[in-house]
């Protein structure tokens, strides 16, 4: 069998979230999969060895300069299309093989419609619809997310497959203190410090966590040389959330560094006084398991999909009351042994997932949709 996938996501240098996802599972299903070939469509050439390429698995690469996926990769699939196509972090082209499988992750934007642009909506809400009516199977990160699908758009529960992802591999505690202070000093985080990585934008709440450590600063329930770092790129109405970072009581606390290299990430982790993420809406939420896989003790949102990724190895709080959120925070500066229990439990719960886990899961889906005929 031949097994297309749309690895356009998992080509670029800076990776977050749904990219990441990509390419984490590209990999896992080539090293699971002995048997079927691969054609991976890109839209543009990734560095030598980003991807595997050999006798068993072609590239096509595809250059084109708007609309790649209903045009370009719509051609394609007309003019030599696979046995199977799976979309692992976008949406199905216009043009794809009836036996097409997608991932989707999140429906966040039906939840929290504030938290996105109208444009953003509007799209989100037309690819979703999309992918999931034309898919013969649907992959989701969480049952949270399955659930959302049944809700929203009536997706048969019989399409849809559940497939847990893991974090980044290679993620583990980093012992080095020279390393350790090596990281610190690049990204200016300090001594001590709270952490939340990933794209800034308001469905991850990250007015709520500033507001929530000023709080503790005010009160004076933070030590003086505590800093909030907030790591990423920027993404959508992000100016809201650096206006908040720049006022009193939190100004020059809030550390705002930008894309952190993947190799820096688990110094940066397990640095940290507790990894946060207080996000509205997760189809997963991979920093999470990224996290403890690094050591680090985690406070995330009680809704979503959070609860299941996160288990009983985090402090889980209420999205939507810094109260809640500056609690927790401040448990973590107060109670060492809750730190050190936290950090333990999240070790182990980072275990119970897998890239091969999840690519054994999806080459399942794939494999249906391609017997279904």
């Amino acid at each position: 069998m031949l097994i297309g996938i749309d690895a356009s996501r998992a080509a670029g240098s800076q990776r977050t979230g749904t990219e990441n996802y990509s390419y984490y599972l590209i990999h896992a299903l080539l090293r699971e999969d002995g048997v079927n070939r691969y054609r991976l469509y890109l839209q543009d050439a990734p560095a030598e060895g980003f991807l595997p390429h050999n006798e068993r698995v072609e590239w096509r690469v595809m250059p084109w300069p708007r609309l790649w996926t209903h045009l370009r990769l719509s051609w394609e699939m007309r003019a030599a299309p696979p046995d199977v196509l799976f979309v692992p972090s976008h949406v199905l082209p216009i043009i794809h093989p009836r036996a097409s499988v997608v991932t989707v992750h999140d429906l966040g934007y039906l939840r929290f419609p504030a938290a996105h642009t109208r444009a953003a909506r509007w799209y989100l809400d037309l690819s979703t619809r999309w992918n999931a009516r034309r898919a013969r199977r649907v992959v989701v990160d969480s049952q949270a997310t399955a659930d959302d699908l049944v809700a929203a758009y009536g997706t048969p529960r019989g399409k849809i497959r559940l497939a847990y992802p893991a974090g980044a591999e290679g993620m583990a505690p980093e012992a080095d203190p020279v390393r350790l202070a090596a990281v610190r000093e690049r990204y200016g985080t300090g001594e001590r410090y709270f952490l939340y990585v990933g794209t800034l934008q308001p469905r991850k709440n990250l007015l709520l966590l500033v507001r929530a450590f000023g709080a503790l600063v005010a009160a004076g329930r933070m030590p003086e040389d505590a800093r909030l770092v907030l790591a990423g790129r920027r993404g959508w109405l992000y100016d809201e959330i650096l206006a908040a970072a720049r006022e009193a009581p939190v100004a020059g606390r809030v550390v705002l560094p930008g894309y952190v290299e993947g190799a820096d990430l688990p110094a940066l982790y397990g640095g940290a006084l507790a990894f946060v993420f207080p996000s509205l809406h997760e189809g997963f939420g991979l920093p999470v398991l990224e996290a403890m896989a690094c050591g680090a003790p985690v406070i995330c949102s009680n809704t979503s999909s959070l609860p299941e990724v996160a288990g009983d190895a985090a402090l889980l709080v209420d999205p939507h009351s810094a109260e809640d959120l500056a609690a927790a925070m401040a448990r973590i500066v107060a109670e060492p042994g809750l730190r050190e229990a936290l950090r333990a439990r999240g070790l182990r719960r980072a275990e119970d997932f897998s890239w091969a886990r999840c690519a054994r899961a999806v080459l399942d889906a794939i494999r249906e949709a391609a017997g279904d005929g």
